[in-house]
């Protein structure tokens, strides 16, 4: 989702040189300024205070599921969602030069990556460590000097600390993808007309079929609704907050026909942003398993 940039602008990202989210800023931001932060809170702030243009943030995993830090922010953000961007990933693990598979005991990595690895890892006998990302993870392997650890990380990762790839592409399933938003302190919705994507937050309120009726409108508006997770806030299991993405603008008739009924039966609404919807989504197909499962037209 590379935008016309006249000069270099700054965009964030967790982690360390070398993350996928890192490669992503690159593929979707070439002449950016891409700078690393340790933590998801870090870059939600550099771009509320200004001190970078875009965050690039990681939401979910077609393998491994939602990133759930990032969920957790969005009620006390400030921030709007600009863009969305498709990374395929493939995992390498790596070690110091003179580690082999037979010397490797222990893997480290964010979890969502040694989740994404679970099979393989299992079929080579290794240890999971969970650490806070995946380039931090090949950092720290380089400066270990431990033949014993290893890493799952980019290909990228591993030339930059000079680490050796013991097993190329060992992720589990050939389709893994990672699809990252790009945030922003200000609004910037896509013009209406183009293919775009909205996303939002919503709390119902305590009524009985709340939930039901407060989507009613997007059936009967026929907006089609790509996802609906909801999750728990504050450690409270009352307290349930719901993220959904669907296709279309907000100033859409019919989507805005339905974000009001939501408005509605709801206690708590807030609209990230219409955003122009990823090229990549129009090469998504359903799987033939899934495909199998829809009842026939005859039915």
């Amino acid at each position: 989702m590379a935008r016309p940039m006249t000069e270099p602008i700054t965009v964030v990202f967790q982690g360390e040189l070398g993350a996928n989210s890192h490669i992503a800023v690159t593929e979707a931001f070439p002449r950016a300024d891409a700078q690393p932060l340790p933590t998801f809170e870090d870059c939600f702030q550099a771009v509320e205070n200004g001190s970078a243009r875009y965050a690039m943030i990681p939401i979910e995993n077609s393998v491994a599921g939602r990133v759930a830090d990032i969920h957790t922010l969005l009620p006390g953000s400030g921030v709007h969602f600009i863009g969305e961007h498709f990374l395929p990933v493939r995992h390498q693990l790596m070690a110091v030069p003179d580690a082999s598979l037979d010397t490797v005991k222990t893997v480290h990595s964010h979890v969502q990556a040694l989740g994404q690895c679970r099979v393989t890892l299992r079929r080579l006998g290794l240890s999971p460590m969970v650490a806070a990302d995946t380039a931090g993870s090949a950092k720290m392997v380089a400066d270990k000097a431990d033949p014993t650890v290893a890493a799952i990380a980019s290909e990228l990762a591993a030339e930059i600390y000079g680490l050796k790839i013991l097993a190329k592409d060992v992720e589990d399933e050939a389709h893994n993808t990672t699809r990252f938003v790009v945030i922003a302190a200000n609004a910037m919705d896509a013009p209406v007309g183009v293919p775009a994507m909205t996303s939002f937050i919503f709390r119902v309120r305590n009524v009985p079929a709340a939930l039901y009726k407060a989507l009613g409108g997007f059936a009967t508006n026929g907006v089609n609704m790509m996802k609906l997770e909801s999750y728990q806030l504050g450690g409270q299991f009352f307290a349930s907050m719901f993220y959904a993405d669907v296709e279309g603008h907000q100033e859409d008739p019919a989507l805005a026909l339905a974000l009001e009924e939501l408005r509605f039966f709801s206690a708590y609404v807030r609209v990230l942003g219409s955003y122009p919807a990823s090229g990549f989504r129009e090469s998504i197909q359903e799987p033939a398993a899934n495909a199998a499962l829809r009842p026939s037209p005859d039915i």
